[in-house]
This record gives C-alpha cells, sequence and structure tokens, in this order.
C-alpha cells in the first residue's frame, strides 16, 4: 500500500527548500523534461531521511508501493531523486524484490543520474546475492538499452576488495566496442575505481584490451595509475 502520508511529507518538504534560482540551470544542465525545484541532492537526503523517520513504511512491500508511487508519479526531477533515496531504507537491504523496482528506474529514467542513483544499489545486493546477481548483471551488459548496460558496468564500484573481477571483466569485454559516450565513460569509471583496489589487475585488463578499449576508457582507467 502506497504510504500517501510519505509522499505528501516528501513533496511539501522539498516545495518548501526550492530554489528557483538553481532550478532553471539544473533542468538545462540535466536536459530534463521533468521540471526542477533546485533543491540540491544533499538536502534531497536529510528531506528524505527525516520523513521517512515520521512516516515510516509498514512492510518492504509498502516501501516498494511508495517508491513506485512517487517515481511514477513525479512532478518534478526532485521527486525521482527522492524515490531513490527511499530505497535506501533498512526495509530494503540486501532484499532481492528490489531488483525489479530497480530495473524499471533504470529503464525509465534513462539517464546518468537516476541510473547512477540506483547502480550501487546493485552492488548491495550483489554483495548479498552473488549467485542470483552475477548472472543477471551478465544478461544486462548485454541487453539493447545502453543504460541497463551502464548500470551492469558500474554496479560494483564501491565494491573495493569484494569485487567480482570475473564479472567485471565479463561487463566491461561486453561493451568494448560500443561508441556510445556514456557506456564508454562508465568503462573507465569502473576501471579507474577498481585501480585503487589492484592496480595490477586493471594495468593488465587495460593491455589486453589496449586494441578494443576507446580512448576516453583507457585514459580514464589509467588516470590515476598514470599520476
Amino acid at each position: 500500500m502506497v504510504n500517501t502520508e510519505l509522499i505528501e511529507a516528501i513533496r511539501g518538504r522539498l516545495r518548501s527548500a526550492a530554489d528557483s534560482g538553481r532550478a532553471a540551470g539544473a533542468q538545462a544542465y540535466m536536459k530534463s523534461q521533468l521540471p526542477f525545484l533546485g533543491v540540491r541532492v544533499p538536502e534531497v537526503r536529510r528531506i528524505v531521511k527525516a520523513a521517512a523517520a515520521d512516516h515510516p513504511p509498514a512492510c518492504l512491500a509498502d516501501l516498494q508501493d511508495t517508491v513506485l508511487g512517487l517515481w511514477r508519479n513525479a512532478v518534478c526531477r526532485e521527486d525521482r531523486y527522492a524515490a531513490i533515496e527511499l530505497t535506501g531504507l533498512k526495509l530494503a537491504a540486501g532484499e532481492l524484490s528490489m531488483l525489479d523496482l530497480y530495473e524499471e528506474i533504470i529503464r525509465t529514467g534513462a539517464w546518468w543520474d537516476l541510473v547512477d542513483g540506483v547502480a550501487h544499489r546493485l552492488g548491495a545486493l550483489l554483495q548479498a546475492h552473488r549467485t542470483e546477481l552475477g548472472p543477471i548483471l551478465t544478461r544486462w551488459s548485454r541487453d539493447n538499452d545502453l543504460w541497463i548496460r551502464r548500470a551492469a558496468i558500474t554496479s560494483q564500484l564501491g565494491a573495493k576488495s569484494a569485487t567480482d573481477t570475473a564479472l567485471l571483466a565479463a561487463v566491461l569485454e561486453a561493451n568494448l566496442d560500443d561508441p556510445e559516450f556514456f557506456i564508454r565513460k562508465a568503462i573507465g569509471w569502473a576501471l579507474r575505481q577498481y585501480a585503487r583496489t589492484d592496480p595490477e589487475w586493471v594495468r593488465a585488463f587495460v593491455q589486453r584490451h589496449r586494441d578494443q578499449l576507446s580512448p576516453l576508457s583507457r585514459r580514464e582507467a589509467l588516470r590515476r595509475l598514470a599520476a
């Protein structure tokens, strides 16, 4: 059941925090059809946390319904940021049933700020459900939807030593020939982040695929190593 009190509290507080001076510039920068209120993301997070404490969802199903209610009926970009923030509540931690919700956000959000907002949620699910998530992310890396592919590539950004390198290599290799900027950038980002943990693995991957990696991906991958 949708927690309408929670949604109303979030929307009311977002609108109270609106900054018209930032709104137009943010909308133009994000190329968003939805208008912006001009509320900064850290403030969105604070608002969601406070509203959820005042109006907590009764159970996981209620949380999922509330997230989708806010997401699908968003009237501004911050509504969607808030919906993503709600997926970070403890009720959802490690819950495999959140995957379909994340997939809907990625496919319908279809832009980097929204997609990247749930990518780390996928990473947390992977840590909790490696057997189930590994094959799914491998399949996502070959999906027709570029944003689903990007999410597969960036899903392990914060995994550090817990990174599944076989999975990382698989999702990267599936996209090496993709000319799309957001895919090439994601490949470089994933490699650059993992280079903090295992620079030799990254060097070897780049060397092994030196003829396939785009200049953008290679430059991003090696940027910290060069430094």
